[in-house]
């Protein structure tokens, strides 16, 4: 690696992001899919936690999650928002800006049944982020609704759905010797633009 040229490729993001995710898959030890999600509460406060990516095209970066927690009501009254990948493993992490849209409820039933069906059962179960009060009351609710479908897939509850990010702003970090660090911002307004890209300062 040249110290006096960028090692982040002028290319087509979606290319990147793919190239280097591959190599995250080969040497992250667990969920080289993890990526923080942010969004924002209504005062405007910022909110962050860590989900799985599910589906990635040049359509965007797609994600499932109960619509009714509390990320589900902070999308839905503002659709926008950041993710971050961090692979430890590369010392390179990514950030990607944009709107959201909601998934077809096809797309979110296919990616529901393709769960196991255990993880079917513990998502129906779960008001997740409502208050619980105790444990018991959360395993009692999985035990009834294994009792209710002994076999094959369980009904996908309407609040249980997936969000698609648009990016129009994607950046690559790369670690450097002395933190001169590597960073070339990937950025575009209209969808069917062409990307315009510059490094950034580390």
């Amino acid at each position: 690696m040249e110290r006096d040229r960028s090692a982040i490729a002028q290319t087509d993001p979606f290319a990147l992001f793919e190239e280097w995710f591959q190599q995250a898959r080969e040497s992250e030890p667990n969920d080289p899919n993890a990526m923080a999600l942010a969004t924002a509460t209504p005062e405007g406060a910022p909110s962050v936690r860590m989900v799985l990516l599910k589906d990635r095209s040049p359509d965007g970066f797609t994600f499932y999650t109960n619509a009714q927690s509390r990320k589900g009501e902070e999308i839905r009254a503002n659709m926008q928002a950041a993710l971050l990948f961090h692979w430890k493993s590369l010392r390179r992490q990514i950030r990607i800006e944009g709107p959201l849209s909601e998934v077809s409820a096809e797309e979110a039933d296919a990616y529901f049944h393709s769960r196991p069906r255990d993880s079917q059962i513990g998502s129906a179960a779960s008001d997740q982020s409502r208050p619980l009060p105790d444990r018991q009351t959360y395993l009692d609710r999985i035990e009834e609704l294994a009792r209710l479908y002994p076999e094959g897939d369980v009904p996908r509850p309407a609040h249980w759905t997936g969000f698609r990010l648009r990016p129009r702003r994607i950046e690559f970090w790369l670690d450097r010797p002395n933190r001169l660090h590597d960073r070339r911002l990937f950025q575009r307004v209209d969808p069917h633009a062409d990307w315009a890209d510059t490094l950034l300062y580390p």
